[in-house]
């Protein structure tokens, strides 16, 4: 595996050009921005997000914390289980619905751009969006790949077990056996079409293979 660092900016340039590269003209291109919140892959998708525009192509920014499943449902087991947590946390079905599928082969373009209010636990009620041709998803969250979401281009934020520890809040440590877990079973870092180390987000890495 070689290793090769770039700055941030470096990083954010190098991705632009990897998006634009693979965006259809005429349908859509969605990429997803997988890796464990101390990884930061909301910022990342917020920083391609104006370079993307300057180059034509709408851009619509979804997170995974607005595809909840609901409270009562997630937290069935507790609210520090790291296997719920790991297996259904996430409303996939609620994503392939209204994000995914509309943006996939023949798909309408029509996009719910948030399904429930983490906070309070309820629907936002947003309106949809309708994206015209040439248009670009970014999906960012964690424990996106591996289940079968549809992609064209996934990028994984992957952290060593220490760092991740080391930077994730004292709050949400009960999640990091999740992660554990999700390296083991998904091995993302094998299959994602770009893996980049962010051990120390000042200054990541970019990992090939030779």
């Amino acid at each position: 595996m070689r290793v090769r660092p770039v700055t941030p900016d470096g990083l954010v340039d190098e991705l632009v050009e990897r998006i634009a590269s693979d965006a259809d003209p005429a349908g859509f291109l969605r990429v997803a921005l997988d890796g464990a919140p101390a990884a930061g892959p909301d910022r990342l998708a917020e920083a391609l997000v104006v370079p993307l525009r300057a180059l034509g192509h709408e851009v619509l920014h979804v997170r995974t914390e607005d595809f909840l499943r609901p409270r009562s449902v997630r937290l069935e087991f507790g609210r520090t289980d790291p296997d719920s947590y790991y297996e259904g946390w996430y409303d996939e079905a609620g994503l392939r619905r209204e994000v995914l599928d509309p943006l996939g082969p023949g798909g309408t373009g029509r996009v719910l751009p948030t399904l429930r209010d983490p906070v309070r636990d309820r629907a936002t009620r947003a309106e949809y969006v309708s994206l015209p041709p040439g248009s670009v998803l970014l999906l960012s969250g964690d424990l996106l790949l591996g289940s079968g979401l549809p992609f064209e281009l996934a990028a994984h934020l992957v952290m060593s077990p220490a760092a991740l520890a080391r930077h994730t809040p004292p709050e949400l440590a009960w999640t990091l056996p999740a992660y554990a877990r999700y390296a083991a079973e998904v091995a993302p870092q094998t299959f994602a079409d770009v893996v980049v180390k962010v051990d120390d987000s000042r200054h990541p890495a970019i990992m090939s293979v030779d």
